[in-house]
């Protein structure tokens, strides 16, 4: 077994696009897994070549109830990620980010267990400062269209580190930038996984606004070595640490490339910026590099290939078959 001793691990949101990934790494490692998904926005085809491991359990459960289950180590991910699905019902949004929080904190202080949060580059909103460092407050409209998810998640920061000092709950905050790669949920309107549906079935690709806003895209092996890494630290290491990868470009840019890597003759669409849209987006990893010895390693070109053949292969392999 590689890493430290066996552990039980409880991964909530893990049958998701991160969450899975997550799974497979920590199974990898020799731990127990238990896997928890209400399927709102991850599905069973995601774990499912894990279901014949001995070592990974799956249940059916929504963590904005309480769960009583005894492991050792938390991850708490789950939550829908993308603005299609968390504007969809955004009070069942800031439910799953705070009363899941507290349910999860609880959980972790019953049984004593290292809990992990998944929190967001969101929570600095359309920032005045950039790139982003931790120390920054951020800038966030508290009543637009995305504040469930905004607010959500630094409340349940908030409940963290209120963990942390009242119960001197061991915990460690995550705030993950913008990351792609294989299982992403091909209808979930963020920028990669639109850009390459799009391209693979050759119809326009959409920007919003003129383009020239920025994201910085980091692949998800990438950053699940980032999770691994930051919750073995040493306890005292708490975080928030930003997880992203700091090399930055515009919308043009990266729609300019998938249409590269697929091959696309599509063409580039603009409409309107969407409501409270951040025009940039970046981390400052210094504390990343300084604490865990971490940086993406993934190029941007091997990432989207990756990715584009996943979605080829998942999404389109009946045309591609006629086509053969």
């Amino acid at each position: 077994m590689r890493g430290d001793i066996r552990k039980r691990v409880l991964v909530t949101g893990g049958a998701g696009f991160l969450g899975s990934h997550l799974c497979e790494r920590l199974l990898e490692e020799g731990h127990d897994l238990l896997c928890v998904d209400n399927f709102y926005t991850g599905t069973r085809a995601n774990v499912a070549h894990l279901l014949d491991n001995p070592r990974f359990e799956l249940m059916r459960h929504d963590i904005t109830f309480p769960l009583y289950v005894e492991v050792d180590e938390i991850f708490n991910l789950a939550c829908p990620a993308s603005p299609v699905h968390y504007q969809f019902d955004p009070v069942q949004t800031t439910k799953t980010s705070v009363h899941g929080a507290i349910n999860m904190l609880g959980l972790a202080k019953r049984v004593k267990a290292r809990i992990f949060q998944a929190s967001t580059s969101e929570i600095y909103g359309d920032p005045k400062i950039h790139p982003q460092p931790e120390q920054y407050w951020g800038h966030v409209n508290s009543i637009g269209p995305r504040s469930c998810y905004d607010e959500g998640k630094r409340c349940a920061e908030t409940l963290f580190m209120d963990y942390r000092r009242q119960h001197g709950l061991s915990v460690k905050i995550a705030r993950i930038f913008n990351t792609y790669g294989p299982r992403m949920h091909p209808n979930d309107g963020r920028v990669v996984s639109n850009f390459i549906m799009q391209a693979l079935a050759g119809k326009p690709l959409t920007v919003y606004g003129d383009g020239s806003q920025t994201r910085a895209f980091c692949y998800v092996d990438d950053m699940i070595e980032a999770f691994v890494r930051f919750v073995k630290s040493p306890e005292e290491f708490t975080g928030p640490v930003n997880l992203g990868n700091p090399h930055e470009l515009s919308m043009l840019a990266i729609a300019r490339e998938v249409l590269r890597i697929t091959g696309s003759s599509s063409e580039i669409v603009f409409k309107p910026l969407p409501c409270d849209d951040p025009l940039q987006r970046c981390p400052d990893i210094t504390l990343a590099r300084e604490k865990l010895g971490w940086a993406p390693t993934t190029s941007l070109e091997d990432g989207l290939r990756r990715t584009a053949e996943y979605f080829e292969r998942t999404c389109f392999a009946t045309r591609s078959a006629q086509a053969a």
